[in-house]
């Protein structure tokens, strides 16, 4: 044992996920290598007493003293059998607590000292009260579990000799946690055992409260179910009696009669033909039955062969056209394409196009007006912030709640396999754990593959390739590159001043004057008024705001007219500024006077267009360029490409070289707030330094874009009608846009191309001799040829 009379020194056995109290026995099964040596060490040399500690995780094979709790139960084993080599059973029977001092793990078991230490017992009325508690709740709580046993229970409980004893066995009935029964062993005091026995029980009353109101319900669910079985039964027994027919039977010859009447694909029909057969064999109550009866029904409703007839007078489908929208020449002629070779070719595919643009320019109005101009059903669904790719192939029947795709339910929603189907905001597809959508439209845009499109939920071969797929973006970025391959890309730029006048007067204001009650004689939306409107309280490329401030312009209108005035309104700049508040844009106006260093650019803008106007100043006994107003790396490239550039060539300039190598440069872009990139304002930095440095000033009539190259290249750049229209705007005259932008100009109105002045240039030195005056030598006319 120990050589001290109250110390305890014997051999371990570790336990997992188990407490062992004092008066209780525990069968144990023993396959650990020093588990099994200290039961043998037990046996032969302490009279089969040990102590039982638990380890504070099961997870350790070979516990040491910190795996070990400091409490512990000194035990004698009862009763040993060996099953196999390796696995001993054994019965222990605990003794009393043990408060362990040490443990040794130097041996090939563990071997600890341990202090007896029975729980203090001070019979206070406190006491009393706690143990009183816990057997009421005890006795609570196994009324929930078996309430035959309960009365037996509680008498038991109530004579039980030793309260103690009744506490450990309670903790173990009751199956708590590991760190309470632990918690238990460990408690100073009996009263502080009780009550720490009542809290752990009361949490397991309510578990078993929970549990047994679950149970209740499932049960009288069931009993329910088996309710309505049996009444159905009698029902269908009393309408036998009555010679009344079976509503499951006249389902069926329902369902039975449409499948015959349908026309179907030889795959459909067969497929069909199998699961009816399952359907008439199945039950009423079937849950199976319900799903294959909605599988059948949407088998039948798809437009297997039908198809609407196109309407190919391309007189009417222009009229039409021009009808619903305002220029937008590109879409409105390739649609007419497809109508002239429909003329030729019945059988030709459909276009799949999309319509990449800013917000609010019409891109999916448009595809409304396509449905009508070709006489064609419109179905349009939305994929922005679309996630699962289930939601566009279906989920398999094999879920509870299976529904088919979007893609199958809008065509069973047309009626017809040649709608126009839109799918707005490709561009905002999501992707995650759930599946790619975007992938998923691959299949579904792809003129080879879409006649055999196959959905989860449908599993059958369903023809796409009559459908008119029309998607709509506001930017091509986010688009995979094999789903843009497979579109055919129609760009929308943004709407001219004129073009948005016109579009006011001819579709928005006839539409906000009719929608607020008012007609074009009392309200009057003049020119000038308009062209206020665009230009000071909206920036946008579409026309939504637009249509918004006219709105807004017309219930004011509406509300003086309701306060008594008579005579008409007439929507004039100044009586504009008066509804709506001051102006909320100041748009760049051209500066007359710039001083060396200031040159005009043009910026491409979402909404549109936009002058930017570049500044650079030198910096005494500064170093290097500073680049301010949130410029990214592009661009902030294209000012050292420049710099570098004039360094290299200062000479040609009449520029002196010193200034590159005494002097910092510092350029600033206004609108500092605004973040700005892109390679299209290398010609305007290179202008803004060139002038910096040889001190002559630029045209403040001429505005440029444009990117540079490290030799003195003008590369094309993109955007060229609306940065056109912005300079316009401003009261800028004259730009300089890269030779290979030429051909932009078509896109331009025709009055926009007489009233500008354009000039064009591969290299900067042309840029140079047009922005800057007196920097670069006018050519000399070549002599004329000798006769």
């Amino acid at each position: 044992m120990s050589d001290s009379p109250n110390i305890l020194k014997l051999p371990v056995l570790p336990l997992k996920n188990v407490v062992l109290f004092p008066k209780l026995v525990l069968p144990l099964s023993v396959g650990r290598d020093a588990s099994r040596s200290a039961v043998e060490a037990a046996i032969k040399q302490h009279d089969g007493e040990l102590i039982l500690i638990s380890q504070r995780s099961p997870e350790v094979d070979v516990p040491g003293e910190a795996d070990l709790y400091s409490f512990g139960t000194h035990a004698r084993i009862r009763k040993v059998l060996r099953t196999s080599q390796n696995l001993v059973e054994i019965v222990v029977s605990g003794l009393e607590r043990v408060g362990i001092l040490s443990v040794d793990a130097s041996g090939p078991y563990l071997v600890a000292q341990g202090r007896p230490m029975p729980l203090v017992h001070d019979h206070s009325t406190e006491e009393k009260a706690v143990q009183a508690a816990l057997f009421e709740l005890a006795a609570r709580a196994i009324e929930k579990v078996n309430p035959q046993a309960a009365e037996q229970i509680s008498a038991l409980l109530a004579t039980a000799d030793d309260p103690q004893q009744v506490m450990w066995l309670l903790a173990t009935a009751f199956s708590l946690e590991m760190e309470q029964l632990q918690s238990l062993l460990s408690a100073p005091t009996l009263k502080d055992a009780f009550q720490l026995a009542v809290k752990y029980l009361t949490e397991e009353a309510r578990v078993l409260e929970v549990r047994q109101k679950i149970v209740s319900e499932a049960q009288e669910e069931m009993s329910k179910e088996q309710r309505e079985y049996v009444l159905r039964r009698q029902m269908k027994a009393i309408q036998q009696e009555l010679g009344e027919d079976d509503p499951a039977k006249a389902e069926t010859d329902e369902l039975r009669r449409r499948l015959d009447e349908a026309v179907l694909p030889d795959e459909a029909r067969k497929e069909s033909e199998r699961e009816f057969k399952r359907f008439e064999r199945l039950p009423d109550q079937s849950p199976e039955r319900h799903v294959i009866r909605a599988w059948l029904d949407l088998v039948l409703e798809l437009p297997w062969s039908k198809t609407t007839e196109d309407n190919l007078d391309i007189a009417r489908a222009r009229q039409v056209l021009n009808e619903d929208h305002y220029g937008l020449d590109d879409v409105k002629e390739r649609i007419l394409e497809h109508l002239g070779v429909l003329q030729r070719n019945p059988g030709a595919k459909a276009p799949i196009l999309c319509f990449v643009g800013p917000p609010g320019v019409g891109k999916t109005s448009l595809g409304q007006s396509i449905a009508r101009a070709l006489g064609r059903k419109f179905e349009r669904m939305s994929l922005g912030g679309l996630h699962d790719e289930s939601e566009l192939r279906g989920h398999r029947r094999t879920y509870i709640g299976a529904m088919a795709g979007r893609l199958i339910q809008a065509m069973r929603r047309a009626g017809a396999q040649n709608p126009v189907m839109m799918m707005d905001e490709v561009d905002k597809l999501g992707r995650d754990f759930r599946g790619d959508p975007a992938s998923a439209l691959l299949e579904v845009l792809d003129p080879a593959q879409n006649s055999t499109f196959r959905d989860n939920y449908l599993d059958l071969p369903f023809d796409l390739s009559k459908v008119m797929f029309i998607t709509t973006a506001n930017s091509l970025d986010t688009l995979p590159q094999p789903l843009l391959d497979r579109m055919e890309v129609i760009r929308l730029s943004g709407y001219s001043e004129e073009e948005k006048i016109a579009i006011a007067n001819r579709y928005l204001i006839p539409r906000q004057l009719k929608e607020t009650g008012l007609t074009a004689e009392i309200v009057r939306f003049l020119d000038e008024g308009l062209r206020k409107l665009i230009g000071s309280y909206t920036r946008e490329a579409g026309l939504r705001n637009l249509e918004r401030n006219i709105a807004s312009l017309c219930r004011k209108s509406a509300l003086k007219f309701a306060e008594g005035r008579e005579e008409p309104i007439d929507l004039a700049p100044e009586m504009i500024v008066e509804l709506l508040g001051p102006e909320i844009f100041l748009p760049e106006s051209a500066r007359e006077n710039l001083p060396a260093g200031v040159s005009t650019g043009l910026a491409w803008t979402p909404s549109g267009g936009d002058v930017l106007y570049i500044e650079a100043m030198l910096l005494p006994k500064g170093k290097g360029l500073t680049l301010t107003g949130q410029l990214g790396d592009v661009m902030q490239e294209s000012a050292k490409a420049a710099q570098s550039f004039l360094w290299a060539h200062a000479a040609d300039y009449g520029i002196n070289p010193e200034l590159f190598t005494e002097f910092g440069v510092h350029i600033h872009v206004p609108s500092g707030a605004i973040p700005k990139d892109g390679p299209s304002a290398g010609i305007t930095l290179a202008v803004a330094l060139a002038s910096l440095y040889s001190k002559k000033v630029a045209r403040h009539d001429t505005a440029m874009t444009g990117e540079i190259t490290l030799t003195g290249r003008v590369l094309p750049i993109g955007g060229v009608k609306e940065k056109v229209l912005a300079a316009r705007r401003a009261g800028l005259k004259r730009v300089i846009l890269p030779q290979t932008n030429a051909k932009d100009l078509r896109d331009l109105p025709k009055n926009v191309q007489e009233e500008m002045e354009f000039h064009f240039a591969d290299r900067i030195d042309e840029v140079f001799r047009q922005a800057i005056p007196g920097l670069v030598p006018e050519l000399a006319p070549e002599p004329a040829p000798a006769v």
